[in-house]
């Protein structure tokens, strides 16, 4: 039998019986779109998070306080105790080294912020005028805080674009005098608004000098200190100047915990690249369950069909030729399974998508592939055995039968 006709013979005998044939292709379909959803989710959340992290900054060396005893990077390392505070000095020291381009201190705390009899709790976040360009901010209105020197700050503030409209309204905000805590701050800058993200919400943040923030906090020890390295090639060269810069300040004790934004991204990248994995393999178990009905559905088949089996073999039909023509009406319909499966899953990807659209949901090319390829190779593996029952029959016996 030739092909056109083995695919001709597959088609009608697939479409002889429209319930049976769709609820065999609606199981395959469910088993190829939950592969691409999920992989989808699992993957949208490995490049948001890695996004996220990108938008930091670039070339970054991130100092913590306090000392990491398991080694690489740790999640909860980022807010950790230390016996030995990390002071706006030992920020400052490390523009010494020759692979630094810039530093920028970073302390955080909450207070309240008070004009015009409103008044709003709000995180403020102490630091200098290389923050901005460290992390690679924008401006809305105005300017950043004044370069100065780190131990005397001016009494001024940049504000988020939230804390700008809740607290001034129509009102212009630039040159006003506002109140943190016991203190006043003259407004000299609005941030862009960024919305929120794994890294400070700047919408919600008033940035002050980082001198003035310890002394609200009444705290001695930063929340960390970002560091920008000359460039790509010399994010690991900074990191060990910075080590050997903060060991010796602090009498040969390495008492600090010295992260690079690769090291980061590549943790959390290993960590949702297994999670990805793993949910695959839980959607691809509903390959396996719609394989078991390809081939239920198949061993039917071949019991209904017994005398028209019988039939094609008193006219010539070889058992390879039975076995190849119900081998092809079950890829025939794991395809079509396969096929309508990963247009839902697309579909369900797009309507993540749409109902959150910072979430990159966008099934990986391998799961795509993988679903398919699995569907198919599922349906022809779980054919087999009712193929070769056909394959086997007594045409006298099959036609006695008719």
């Amino acid at each position: 039998m030739r092909a056109p006709d083995l695919i001709r013979f597959a088609r009608d005998a697939a479409t002889g019986n429209p319930l049976r044939s769709s609820l065999l292709v609606l199981a395959m379909a469910i088993g190829v779109a939950a592969v691409v959803v999920l992989t989808a989710l699992g993957d949208g959340a490995r490049r948001y998070v890695v996004n996220e992290f990108s938008s930091l900054g670039t070339n970054l060396v991130i100092v913590l306080p306090g000392r990491s005893q398991t080694g690489g990077f740790n999640p909860g390392s980022a807010i950790t105790s230390t016996p030995r505070d990390l002071s706006i000095d030992d920020a400052q020291s490390l523009l010494r080294a020759s692979a630094v381009r810039r530093v920028a201190p970073l302390t955080i705390g909450t207070s309240e912020i008070s004009y015009g009899g409103k008044l709003r709790e709000v995180m403020v976040a102490g630091t200098t005028a290389q923050y901005i360009d460290v992390r690679t901010l924008k401006l809305a209105q105005g300017r950043f805080l004044a370069d100065g020197d780190w131990r005397r700050g001016a009494s001024e503030a940049v504000i988020g674009a939230r804390i700008r409209n809740e607290v001034f309204g129509a009102e212009t905000a630039l040159g006003q005098l506002i109140r943190i805590g016991d203190r006043r701050f003259r407004v000299v800058g609005i941030m862009a608004s960024t919305g929120q993200g794994l890294g400070m919400n700047t919408d919600e943040v008033v940035f002050v000098p980082v001198s003035l923030a310890l002394a609200m906090f009444n705290s001695n020890t930063l929340f960390r200190v970002l560091v920008e390295a000359n460039n790509r090639e010399a994010i690991e060269a900074a990191k060990t100047q910075v080590t050997e810069i903060i060991k010796l300040r602090h009498e040969g004790e390495e008492d600090v915990t010295v992260i690079t934004q690769d090291a980061v991204l590549a943790t959390f990248d290993k960590l949702l690249g297994t999670l990805t994995l793993a949910v695959a393999g839980i959607a691809a178990i509903s390959l396996a369950v719609a394989g078991i009905l390809v081939m239920n559905v198949m061993l039917v088949s071949v019991t209904q069909r017994t005398s028209e089996i019988g039939l094609l073999k008193a006219l010539g039909a070889t058992g390879a030729t039975i076995r190849s023509a119900f081998l092809t009406e079950a890829a025939m319909l794991s395809l079509a399974g396969a096929v309508l499966g990963y247009l839902l899953g697309q579909a369900g990807a797009a309507l993540l998508r749409q109902l959150y659209p910072v979430f990159p949901a966008y099934p990986p090319d391998w799961a795509v592939l993988a679903g398919l390829g699995t569907a198919l190779i599922t349906g022809i593996l779980f054919g087999v055995l009712p193929a070769r029952q056909a394959a086997r029959l007594d045409p006298v016996q099959s036609l006695a039968k008719r």
